[in-house]
């Protein structure tokens, strides 16, 4: 019996460390909901998240794409509450739709970092984003400066239902206000994507013989207006200007260094500061509720410096 004692303890002692390792080695599980991947600027925010969470090693990170679908972007996020994530990021496609499984979870105990586009309410852990109001803004007062505070503008919107959208009309229409020469004559909706502002595009080239700016909520739709244009032979009667200023040879910095767009403006993706919040959670840290992001005006000035040549 001794004998048996004696060995059961050294059993005992040689397992502990083994518990005690796979303790340690465990991961938090965060669940990714996207709002969509057909935006660049999207798939930039998943890299820079998947690129900054491999430097925590105890972070693992699972994706779901919600496709700009609001009933798959909920059920994407039911998916993950049943997977006993720890901590839930969010990008919601629309603010009321996805208000209630985002205060779920919340409530649930789950902190939630919710990116780029807000949910009705504070229902969350923290938000962030850049200031798309003031962007939109910003935008504005650029416009009415090349404009001479005079011109016929289109604008190509975003998908109706997110607040970057809403916010970046509401504070460029804010901006332009003080001009009454300058007129807003066609502001079809594009949701975000390229093609959708080229066909757009197309019927405001065909009702407008004459047009001074294209003001689009992102680049995507600022290239994709210009490119109508371009096929018409009317690009050199109209300026462009977008949103996003993403890097490389596709993004909206390279776009305003070859002469495709007038200017761009930087909206951060926070991929990074999300993934730095998120391990400041599972440290036990208080977060901001909220934690605004910088923008920077891209013209044909500092294009080829802010697309890093």
């Amino acid at each position: 019996m001794r004998r048996l004692t004696i060995v059961a303890a050294a059993l005992a002692l040689a397992l502990a460390p083994i518990g005690c390792g796979k303790a340690k080695s465990a991961k938090h599980l965060i669940g990714f909901s996207q709002c969509n991947l057909g935006e660049p600027w999207r798939v930039a925010m998943n890299a820079e998240v998947a690129a900054r969470a491999k430097d925590f090693p105890d972070l693992e990170v699972a994706f779901a794409d919600a496709q700009q679908d609001n009933a798959k972007q909920v059920a994407d996020v039911e998916n993950f509450l049943r997977q006993k994530i720890d901590l839930l990021m969010i990008s919601p496609n629309e603010a009321k739709p996805l208000t209630p499984i985002v205060k779920k979870a919340f409530e649930s105990g789950i902190p939630v970092i919710v990116l780029d586009r807000a949910i009705e309410g504070d229902t969350y852990t923290t938000f962030i984003g850049a200031d798309n109001k003031q962007i939109g803004m910003a935008a504005g007062a650029y416009v009415a400066k090349i404009l001479n505070g005079k011109g016929d503008i289109v604008e190509i919107k975003g998908l109706p239902g997110s607040p970057p959208a809403q916010d970046r009309s509401s504070g460029f229409r804010e901006a332009i206000a003080a001009y009454p020469g300058i007129r807003i004559v066609h502001d079809p909706v594009a949701n975000w994507l390229r093609e959708e502002a080229m066909a757009q595009m197309e019927s405001a080239l065909a009702a407008h013989d004459h047009i001074d700016l294209v003001y689009a909520h992102n680049d995507p739709m600022a290239i994709g207006a210009y490119l109508a244009a371009k096929a018409k032979g009317r690009d050199g009667e109209m300026k462009f200007v977008g949103i996003d200023g993403l890097p490389g040879l596709d993004g909206g910095r390279q776009a305003v260094a070859d002469g495709k767009l007038s200017a761009t403006f930087v909206y951060p993706t926070g991929g990074r500061e999300a993934v730095d919040a998120a391990e400041r959670i599972f440290k036990g840290e208080k977060v901001p509720h909220k934690i605004v992001l910088p923008t920077l005006m891209i013209t044909k000035e500092n294009a080829l410096a802010a697309a890093g040549k």
